[in-house]
C-alpha cells in the first residue's frame, strides 16, 4: 500500500498521535468519510437494537426475555441473507447507492411500534436485518478499500472499531435516557428511530454535496475503486 511500517513503540501512549491522525485521515476523505459515518451508525443501530427488540416484544408481544432473544436471531437471519445478496450484487464504486437503506431502517424501527403479532413480527424482523446487511457489506469494503489505500488495513481498522464503539455507547446511552425520563418503550422506539433516519439523511446529503463540490476528486476515488479486485 505504500504505508509507512514502523516498530511499536514502547510507551504505547506514542500511538496516539498516530491513531488520531489516521482518524481525521479518514474522516477528511471524501469517500471514506462518509462509508465510515455509515457503517458506525449501522454498528451502533445494530448493537442496540437486540435491547430494542427485547423491550419492545416485551411490551408488543408480552414475550419473556427467553422468548424475545429467539426475534433477536431472527433479525441475525436477515442480517446474514441481506449481506450474501449484497455481495453477489452489488460493485464497490456502487457502494453509496445503498444508503437509502439507512433510512429505512430507522423507518422500520419506528413501524415496529404497529406490530402486536408474532407471525407478522418474524418476516418483518427479517426484513429490516436484511435491509442492515445489504447496506453494511458494500458500505463495510468500501471504507476497507479507502482505509487500506491512505494507511493501510491495520490502522483503519483500529479507526474504524473506535468510531463504531462510540456510535454503540452514544445511542445506548440516548435509548437509556429516553427510557430514564419516563418514556414508555414505545416512545423510546419512535425517538431512536427518529435520530437514525434523522443521521442517515445527513450522511445522505453530506455525500450528494460532495458530488457536487468535488465531482471530479470523487471521480477519480471511484476510478480507483472500481480496478481495485481486494476489497470489491
Amino acid at each position: 500500500t505504500g504505508v509507512e511500517m514502523r516498530p511499536m513503540p514502547r510507551n504505547k501512549l506514542e500511538l496516539l498521535p498516530d491513531f488520531w491522525n489516521c482518524n481525521a485521515a479518514l474522516w477528511r476523505d471524501k469517500l471514506g468519510q462518509i462509508s465510515l459515518a455509515t457503517t458506525t451508525l449501522f454498528w451502533g443501530v445494530s448493537g442496540n437494537l437486540r435491547y430494542i427488540v427485547l423491550a419492545w416484544s416485551a411490551a408488543a408481544l408480552g414475550y419473556s426475555t427467553t422468548q424475545a432473544s429467539s426475534l433477536v436471531g431472527v433479525v441475525a437471519i436477515g442480517t446474514a441473507v441481506g449481506a450474501v445478496l449484497a455481495s453477489m450484487r452489488m460493485r464497490l464504486d456502487q457502494a453509496a447507492k445503498v444508503m437509502p437503506l439507512g433510512i429505512a431502517m430507522g423507518v422500520l424501527v419506528i413501524l415496529m411500534n404497529f406490530i402486536s403479532n408474532v407471525w407478522v413480527a418474524a418476516p418483518f424482523l427479517i426484513l429490516l436485518g436484511g435491509l442492515g446487511g445489504f447496506l453494511v457489506v458494500p458500505m463495510n469494503a468500501l471504507l476497507q478499500h479507502r482505509g487500506h489505500n491512505l494507511m493501510g488495513s491495520g490502522r483503519s481498522i483500529a479507526v474504524q472499531n473506535f468510531n463504531e464503539q462510540a456510535c454503540i455507547l452514544s445511542l445506548g446511552a440516548f435509548y437509556s435516557l429516553s427510557t430514564g425520563m419516563g418514556l414508555s418503550a414505545f416512545g423510546a422506539i419512535t425517538a431512536f428511530g427518529v435520530v437514525v433516519v434523522s443521521f442517515m439523511w445527513l450522511i445522505q446529503r453530506w455525500h450528494k454535496s460532495n458530488c457536487l463540490k468535488y465531482k471530479e476528486q470523487l471521480d477519480h476515488l471511484l476510478s480507483i475503486a472500481r480496478s481495485d479486485n481486494h476489497h470489491g
